[in-house]
C-alpha cells in the first residue's frame, strides 16, 4: 500500500506501507522525526530532494509533487498527505484535486496537515467546496527554523502583508507561540523590551499564554535579554540599498533558508546551488563586510591557497605526499571551488550594479537621507519612472523619499502617483492605495486633511536628530567603528541603535519620548542587571546573551549591524524573524499583479 502527501512549500510526498494500512502518527513523533530535518524539508526544491529521499522512505514515502495551481488530478496511490501553509488558495487547489479525482471515480484517502497551525478560514473553504467529508485535518507546529548559528526564522515573509497592511492578528498567535518554545527549552526570559505596537501585543499574548500553560518554576535561563521588534519601527532600513556582501547577494541572487542559486556564475561542473553558512570558512569571514572590501579579503586568500598548493613542490617522501593527498589536498580543492564561486559571485553583482545606473541611484538616496537637494531627488525619480525603470527600484525611491520627508506635498504626491500609473499601469492605483494605506508612501498630514486611511507618522526626521542616524564624520568601511557601515555610512538602522543604547546604558532612562514616536517602547524587566557600564564578576552571564525577534521580516543589512554590535560589546546575539527580507520583497508583497 502506498501513501502520498503534498508540501505547500513546493513539495508532494507520497508513503508506500508494506503490510498494515498505514497509520498516521501523532504531532509529537512527526515532530521529532521532522525537527532534525527541518531545514531540509522547506528549503529543498525537488532537484535537491533527491539526496535526502531515505528519510521519507524510511517512513513509507513513495512519491513527491509539487503542488501547483491549475492541477486538476495527480497519479498515485490511494493514500495522500498534504503539508500546506494554511492559505485559502491554497486550499481551492487542494479541493480542486480532491473534486476531480472523486468525479474520475478514483478512491483515496487524505490528510491535509497544515503548518504552524490550522486555522478555520481555510477549514471553511473545504466544507465549501463539498471535500470536507474526504479530509482529515491535523497541524503540525514546526514555527523556527534554524537558518544559521545565529538566525532563526518563521518562514512566513506573508506576516508583513497580513499583519500591518490587513491588520489580521491570526499570526501573532505563532508568532508568541514560537517565543514560549523557546523558552521552555531555555528558560524564561527575565528582561523583555518591546519596541513597536505589535511587538507589545506578541508580549501580552505570551504572557497568557504562561498563565494558561503554567509557567516553569525554575529560574534558570540561558537567554536574559529579549527585544521584539516591529517592522514599522523603521521602514526606511530596507528601503536602503545593502552594502554588505550577503545583502547583495540576497538582492542580486536571492537567499532561501541559507540557500542560494548561483546559476551561470557557479561554472560548468560545479553545483550552482550552495548553502551559504558558517560553516563555508571563507563566507563566513565576509558575509558582513563591506562590499568594496571584499576583492581584498578574496585576492589574499587566493594567494594562501597558491602557498598551500605549492607546498607540494618540498614533499620528500611517499610518506608525506600520502598525507598531503589524504588531509589537506581535498580541503585545498574544495576551498579553491568555494573561492572562485564568490569571485564570480562579486563580478556579477558588479555587472548588474553597472547595468542599473548605480551610482546615481546611491547618490540620490543619500541626498534623500541626508534631506538635502529635494527637488533634484524628485526630478530623479521622474526620469526613472518615464524611462521606465525598474518599478520595484523606483518605487523605492519614492517610498523613501516619503519616509524621510514624513510624507509629501499634495502637488508631488498626485504628480509622483500619477505619473508612476501612467507609466507602469493603471493596476497600480492598488499599489499606492496599499502604500498609503501601510504608512510608506503618503501626503503630508495637515490640520484639514482627513484620510480614510489610519497610519502611523514617519518621524524620520525626530528620530534622526536624537539618535544621529545619518552619520555627519565619515566611516572607516575596511574596519568599521559604527553601525552605518552597512549602507556606506549613510544611514544607521534605527532598530539597532536603540537595541546597542539600550543594552549599554541598561536602561531606559532618556528614550521616554521615543516611544511616542516608533509606536511604542516598553520594558519588562525582572532582573537587576549591570551588563553595561559597570560590568562585575559576579554578573549573570546570561544576561549577554541577547534574543532579538522581528515582525514583519528583518534584512541582512540590519542582521550584519547586530553582529557587529556583538562583536563590540561582547554579547552573544541571537536574531529571530518571521522571514528575511529585502525592499524589493516587501514591496512585492504590497503591489498588485498585471492581471493579464
Amino acid at each position: 500500500m502506498h501513501c502520498e502527501a503534498m508540501l505547500s512549500c513546493g513539495m508532494t510526498l507520497s508513503f508506500r506501507s508494506e503490510g498494515p494500512a498505514f497509520e498516521p502518527r501523532s504531532v509529537e513523533s512527526v515532530e521529532k522525526a521532522l525537527y532534525s530535518h527541518s531545514v531540509t524539508v522547506l528549503r529543498c526544491k525537488l532537484s535537491t530532494w533527491c539526496e535526502q529521499h531515505c528519510l521519507y522512505w524510511e517512513h513509507g514515502v513513495d512519491k513527491i509533487f509539487k503542488l501547483e495551481p491549475g492541477q486538476k488530478s495527480l497519479p498515485g496511490c490511494n493514500k495522500r498527505i498534504y503539508l500546506v501553509r494554511p492559505r485559502m488558495l491554497t486550499m481551492k487547489f487542494i479541493a480542486d484535486h480532491i473534486n476531480t479525482e472523486i468525479a474520475k471515480g478514483e478512491k483515496r484517502t487524505y490528510k491535509v496537515v497544515m503548518v504552524p497551525r490550522k486555522l478555520h478560514k481555510c477549514e471553511n473553504i473545504l466544507e465549501s467546496e463539498g471535500v470536507m467529508g474526504y479530509v482529515t485535518i491535523d497541524e503540525f507546529p514546526l514555527e523556527l527554523l534554524p537558518i544559521d548559528t545565529d538566525l532563526l526564522s518563521l518562514e512566513l515573509p506573508e506576516f508583513f502583508r497580513s499583519f500591518y497592511l490587513d491588520n489580521d492578528t491570526t499570526w501573532l498567535h505563532t508568532v508568541a507561540s514560537s517565543l514560549l518554545n523557546v523558552q521552555r527549552l531555555c528558560g524564561k526570559i527575565p528582561n523583555v523590551y518591546c519596541l513597536g505596537k505589535g511587538s507589545k501585543m506578541v508580549f501580552d499574548l505570551m504572557q497568557t499564554m504562561f498563565e494558561c500553560y503554567g509557567e516553569e518554576k525554575s529560574t534558570k535561563h540561558s537567554i536574559g535579554q529579549l527585544f521584539i521588534v516591529d517592522r514599522d519601527v523603521d521602514y526606511v532600513s530596507p528601503l536602503c540599498s545593502p552594502m554588505t556582501y550577503e545583502g547583495l547577494l540576497d538582492e542580486t541572487f536571492g537567499i532561501e533558508c541559507s540557500i542560494i542559486d548561483f546559476g551561470e556564475v557557479a561554472g560548468q561542473g560545479n553545483v550552482s546551488k550552495q548553502l551559504l553558512t558558517n560553516d563555508d570558512e571563507i563566507y563566513s569571514k565576509i558575509r558582513d563586510r563591506h562590499f568594496s572590501h571584499i576583492f581584498g579579503y578574496l585576492s589574499s586568500k587566493a594567494k594562501d591557497l597558491q602557498v598551500m598548493y605549492e607546498k607540494k613542490n618540498t614533499l620528500k617522501s611517499v610518506g608525506e605526499m600520502k598525507e598531503f593527498v589524504a588531509n589537506e589536498l581535498r580541503t585545498l580543492k574544495h576551498q579553491q571551488k568555494l573561492l572562485e564561486m564568490h569571485i564570480g559571485a562579486c563580478e556579477h553583482i558588479m555587472k548588474t550594479k553597472q547595468k542599473s545606473d548605480f551610482e546615481e541611484y546611491i547618490k540620490t538616496e543619500q541626498s534623500l537621507l541626508e534631506g538635502s537637494f529635494t527637488s533634484d531627488n524628485v526630478n530623479y525619480i521622474e526620469e526613472c519612472i518615464h524611462k521606465q525603470f525598474s518599478d520595484l527600484l523606483t518605487l523605492k525611491l519614492m517610498c523613501l523619499l516619503s519616509q524621510t520627508q514624513e510624507g509629501l506635498s499634495a502637488k508631488d504626491y498626485k504628480s509622483l502617483k500619477t505619473q508612476f500609473i501612467h507609466s507602469h499601469g493603471f493596476h497600480h492605483l492598488v499599489t499606492m492605495f496599499n502604500l498609503k494605506k501601510i504608512g510608506l508612501f503618503k501626503e503630508q498630514e495637515t490640520a484639514n486633511s482627513k484620510s480614510s486611511t489610519t497610519t502611523r507618522k514617519s518621524n524620520y526626521k525626530a528620530l534622526n536628530k536624537k539618535f544621529t542616524l545619518v552619520p555627519k564624520a565619515d566611516i572607516n568601511l575596511k574596519d568599521p567603528n559604527d553601525l552605518s557601515y552597512v549602507f556606506s555610512g549613510a544611514y544607521t538602522p534605527l532598530p539597532c541603535k536603540l537595541i546597542e543604547q539600550i543594552m549599554t546604558q541598561d536602561t531606559l532612562i532618556g528614550l521616554q519620548g521615543v516611544g511616542n514616536l516608533i509606536g511604542g517602547l516598553h520594558e519588562s524587566v525582572t532582573t537587576n542587571k549591570s551588563v553595561g557600564k559597570a560590568r562585575s564578576n559576579a554578573i549573570d552571564p546570561a544576561l549577554k546573551v541577547i534574543l532579538v525577534y522581528f515582525l514583519g521580516g528583518c534584512t541582512f543589512s540590519e542582521i550584519a549591524a547586530l553582529r557587529f554590535i556583538a562583536r563590540s560589546h561582547g554579547f552573544k546575539v541571537i536574531i529571530a524573524t518571521t522571514a528575511v527580507v529585502t525592499g524589493n520583497s516587501l514591496l512585492d508583497l504590497l503591489m498588485e499583479k498585471r492581471t493579464r
